[in-house]
C-alpha cells in the first residue's frame, strides 16, 4: 500500500468552484481497481498551536492505493485526463507526495 498527498493550489476565490468539479471525479476514482481511499480535504480551523495551515487556496487530496502501478493507472485514466482539462483554468499548481508506510 502507498499513501499519496496531492496539494492542489487554486486561484484565489475559486476553491469552491474547483471542489464542485473535483467531487464529480471522486466516485469514478473510488471505483478504480487499487483505490483504497480518495478524497479532498481543506484546513480545519482550530486553536491548536501545532497546526500549520496549508491555506485557503489549497486542497489536499488524501489517497491510498494498493500499489504504485495502481496510481500510475489512475493518473493515465480517461476520466482523470478529462478532469484535468476541466480544471486547468482553476489550478495554479500541484505538488504530489508519494509515501510508504514504515
Amino acid at each position: 500500500m502507498i499513501h499519496v498527498l496531492a496539494l492542489i493550489e487554486v486561484h484565489p476565490g475559486r476553491r469552491d468552484e474547483f471542489l464542485v468539479k473535483f467531487h464529480e471525479l471522486v466516485p469514478k476514482v473510488r471505483a478504480e481497481k487499487g483505490c483504497l481511499e480518495y478524497g479532498p480535504t481543506v484546513d480545519l480551523p482550530s486553536t491548536l498551536s501545532v497546526q500549520t495551515r496549508v491555506g485557503e487556496n489549497i486542497v489536499v487530496v488524501v489517497e491510498k492505493w494498493e500499489s504504485v502501478e495502481a496510481l500510475e493507472s489512475h493518473l493515465a485514466s480517461p476520466h482523470v485526463l478529462a478532469y484535468r482539462e476541466t480544471v486547468d483554468d482553476l489550478v495554479v499548481g500541484v505538488t504530489i507526495h508519494i509515501l510508504e508506510p514504515v
